[in-house]
Parts: structure tokens; C-alpha cells; sequence
């Protein structure tokens, strides 16, 4: 199977679409730009879903769903916010089809036309605050602590499986607070849940940082944000919080009585991650031959093959089986005991290989009287041979061990890929020769940092929490800047 795998050194875009299609994660729809998840896939997802949906509820948020429609007249009270959703939305007309006699098939109805058009969801926080405005009178109303999961659409030019798609799914935090350092306090909270869970269960290293004014979310005041980065030495960007002010607020006037009985406008946040996590997690970890999934999130953490001849060997290795099955599902770990007869164990361990399973255990007849299993890591490709005895502990410990080798892996790749470059020929031969974040100096401008993009299409990926003040020129204008600041090219 691996032959079918596009080599990461030959070319990378490919061997990521030959891991995402050939490890079962998605594929390629009718509808131009979206994409199918398939059942493994969409078993990740879940995985990952469920485990930030428990850190939600955790933080003392709630679920709840608002309308994948949204007026067209709500998109424009925010201007940032319109001005940084327009190219991308996707709009709604007409609201029937009727028959075509001519040429057959159905057309649009021109009757039916709406009086105002609809805008599909790019992201909610025009009806969510239009809404707000209902729910919130009082101090006593606040805060309000939303989730929802939902799918949204940016009408994408330029898509690919998981990392930038037309539609895709996500949850978004929306968040209404009394005082502005309420608001700023949620917002690094979430931020703070989001690297916890990328790095934890994930096992991909983070920076906590803020963007810079021009790639702020439109509409936010500031834009908090974990950023990773990938095998090919790009970065991505993993999650972001946003500290939106009371911008929403007053374009649709939410105001609330405070306790002294005065009028003020709520303060609010926003806060999101998408499939587009699954992308981060295959680039990540991955190799030449398949997936490689951290055992915290893997849709299926250990698998046992049967190696046998004949009926009674099988019947052997069964009974055996089952009991090392219990005792695994009693940990908690998601296990499958693969007995189907219709492929060859190599077949069974190539496949399994492909879809990134962290642990393989191989029984035979003759392990069966030695009281042995060979176990087999996906992230190291070692083998060895484990007594029977106590194997499901040993099989609970060595999954910590290969989460927490992931994790250290990748952060080894990761601090060796920032380095720090104080010219401008030193930072575009590091762009072009190693990759990673770059930590440079910048005078601050959105000038130079549009002309550093387009010279190098290069982006400031954030301005890291805690920065050090370290006085310095421009590497790019000479102008004096106060602090360094992470670059990198990106997903």
C-alpha cells in the first residue's frame, strides 16, 4: 500500500491527498470545493469533538444552534465584519424550482424570488447577536456562555481535503460579557483549552500568540491564536479567540442595565476550530507510509491479527482473544480483534499501517503455547514480543508512551525550526532553504508587512503572549521595531 503513497520529498501537496484518500479520511464530492468525510474520518472528528465539547462544558459553556441562514441586511451593520466575509459567501435567491417544459429537468422559478437574500452561514456572530439582543436586559442576564457545533461555508477558490474546503465543520463560541476584562479573560481561557487540547491529545506543539491588526478576524479588536507548524516547514494556523469588543454590540444594539442602573453595550468574544484540524494532525505526524495518529484521538488504538492454519488454531487464538479484548475495553481502550478471513495477516498489517492504528498485536498458534504476542508501534515501526501476562497494561503504558513520544517528536521538529534571522537576505534564504518560523524584527507597519507577504509570501504568523522587548531594526525597512515577531510561509 505505501507504493501507492506519493513520497513527502518528491512532493508534498500529494503525499497529503495520497494519506487523507488512502488512509480512509475523506474523498472528493460531486459538489465542486466540499468534500465527503468518511466514517473513519468522521470517527476522528468525533473523537476530537467530543473531547473539546467536554472542555466547553468544563469552562461552564452550553450548546446550542442558530440558523444556517442569515439575513443579508445582518452582514452589513458590521463593516470590518462584511468587509472580511463578502468574497467568500455563498447566497441564497430563490426559494423554489419548478419543472422546465422546454428543456426538460427543473430551473429556478423567477416568482419566487425572496424580498431580501439569504446569506449561508460563513460564521454567526450577526444572528447570534441579533438574537443577544432578546436575551440580554440586565447585568443579571450576563454572561452568556454559547457553543454551537455546525457546518459553515466560505465559497473557496483554491480548496483541499480537510485544509481549506467551500464547507466544512466546526464549533463557535460566542460570548457576551458585562466588562471588557471579563471578555479579554474568556478569550485567553479559550485559547488557553484550545493548546491544551492540540497539545495533549493532538501531540502537535503550539505558540500562543496575537495577530497582527491585519490578520485580525474582521470585526475583532484583537485575535488570539495557537499556530503549529507543519513537516514541510510551514505553518498553520490551529485555532483562534477573538476579543471583539463591543463592536457587535452596538451594530445591533445589545445594551444591558449595569448595577447602577445605567445603560452600557455588552462585550463580547468569538472563538472556533474546524476539521481543518484533522489536515494538521495527517501533516504533522504522518509518514511515507500511511497515517500516524496519537492514541488519545485514534478512532481505533490497538488491533489484534490472528496468524493461524486451520480451524482449530483459530478456535485456539479466539478464546485466548477474548479475554485479552475485555480486559483492554475495561481500560477504556478502543480495540478490534480483526479475524476476518477474507485477507492475508500481511494484507491486515499493511492496512492498518495505512490508517496510522498506534499498536498491532500479531498472535499465533505457537505464541499461544509460548504465552507470548509480537507488538508492533506505528510511530517507531519497533516490534517485540510481550508476554500475555499483564498485556493489557502493558499495552495501557505503552500508549501513553508513544502520545507522549509524538508529542516530543514533533516539538523537537518544531524548536529546531525557529530560528532567528536579523537581515534581509539572511530571512528570505532561511524561508527558502529551511522553513519554520522565522523570529524577525518589524517596524510595526501594515505596509511592510503587505510588501514582506508579497515579496515572500511570507505572513506575520503572531506576535507570541509574553513576547520579550528586545529593541531592533526592521528587517525589511531598518525602521526601529521593539520586539521580534514570528514569520512563516502557511497553510
Amino acid at each position: 500500500m505505501s507504493k501507492e503513497i506519493t513520497a513527502r520529498s518528491q512532493d508534498y501537496a500529494q503525499w497529503y491527498n495520497d494519506l487523507v484518500l488512502k488512509g480512509g479520511l475523506a474523498d472528493y464530492s460531486a459538489v465542486r470545493g466540499c468534500m465527503v468525510i468518511k466514517p473513519y474520518g468522521f470517527a476522528l472528528w468525533e473523537n476530537m469533538r467530543d473531547e473539546l465539547d467536554r472542555k466547553f462544558k468544563e469552562t461552564g459553556h452550553q450548546n446550542a444552534y442558530f440558523p444556517l441562514f442569515i439575513p443579508k441586511s445582518f452582514l452589513s451593520k458590521e463593516a470590518d465584519h462584511v468587509e472580511g466575509f463578502a468574497k467568500e459567501c455563498a447566497v441564497v435567491t430563490h426559494y423554489r424550482l419548478k419543472n422546465d417544459p422546454e428543456n426538460g429537468g427543473v430551473v429556478v422559478d423567477p416568482e419566487a424570488k425572496l424580498e431580501e437574500e439569504l446569506i449561508v452561514r460563513p460564521t454567526s456572530e450577526t444572528i447570534i447577536w441579533n438574537t443577544y439582543k432578546d436575551w440580554i436586559q440586565s447585568y443579571r442576564d450576563l454572561p452568556i456562555l454559547v457553543n454551537q457545533w455546525a457546518n459553515v461555508v466560505r465559497w473557496e477558490m483554491r480548496t483541499r481535503l480537510f485544509l481549506r474546503t467551500a464547507e466544512f465543520l466546526w464549533q463557535e463560541g460566542h460570548t457576551a460579557h458585562a466588562t471588557a476584562e471579563e471578555a479579554v479573560a474568556e478569550t485567553v481561557q479559550m485559547l488557553d483549552v484550545y493548546a491544551d487540547f492540540v497539545q495533549n491529545f493532538m501531540a502537535v506543539p503550539v505558540i500562543k500568540g496575537v495577530k497582527s491588526p491585519s490578520e485580525r478576524f474582521a470585526g475583532a479588536v484583537d485575535t488570539y491564536c495557537i499556530e503549529a507548524l507543519m513537516q514541510d516547514g510551514k505553518a498553520l494556523q490551529a485555532g483562534t479567540s477573538h476579543f471583539l469588543g463591543q463592536n457587535f454590540a452596538k451594530a445591533f444594539d445589545v445594551q444591558f442595565s449595569n448595577k447602577e442602573n445605567k445603560l452600557e453595550y455588552v462585550w463580547a468574544t468569538s472563538w472556533g476550530v474546524s476539521t481543518r484540524l484533522v489536515g494538521a494532525l495527517v501533516m504533522a505526524h504522518s509518514d511515507d507510509d500511511g497515517l500516524i495518529l496519537p492514541p488519545r484521538i485514534a478512532p481505533l488504538q490497538v488491533v489484534i491479527v490472528p496468524i493461524y492454519k486451520g480451524n482449530d488454531q483459530k478456535a485456539g487464538i479466539d478464546a485466548k482473544v477474548e479475554g485479552i479484548v475485555k480486559e483492554l475495553k475495561a481500560l477504556g481502550i478502543r480495540v478490534k480483534y480483526d479475524d476476518n478471513d477474507n485477507s492475508r495477516p500481511g494484507w491486515k498489517f499493511a492496512e492498518y499501517e495505512m490508517k496510522g492504528v498506534p499498536v498491532r498485536i500479531a498472535i499465533g498458534a505457537r505464541d499461544i503455547e509460548n504465552n507470548v504476542a509480537e507488538i508492533a508501534r506505528r510511530d517507531t515501526k519497533t516490534k517485540s514480543s510481550q508476554s500475555l501476562d499483564g498485556i493489557a497494561q502493558h499495552i495501557r503504558q505503552l500508549l501513553e508512551e508513544i502520545q507522549d513520544g509524538m508529542f516530543q517528536k514533533a516539538l523537537d521538529y518544531r524548536d529546531s525550526h525557529i530560528t532567528k534571522a536579523d537581515s534581509w537576505d539572511e530571512f528570505e534564504k532561511l524561508l527558502d532553504e529551511k522553513g519554520g518560523f522565522i523570529s524577525a524584527h518589524w517596524d510595526g507597519t501594515a505596509e511592510t508587512e503587505a510588501a514582506i507577504k508579497e515579496r515572500t509570501k511570507a505572513t506575520i504568523r503572531c506576535i507570541p503572549l509574553n513576547n520579550p522587548q528586545e529593541a531592533g531594526a526592521c528587517i525589511l525597512t531598518g525602521k526601529p521595531s521593539k520586539e521580534r515577531v514570528l514569520f512563516a510561509r502557511a497553510y
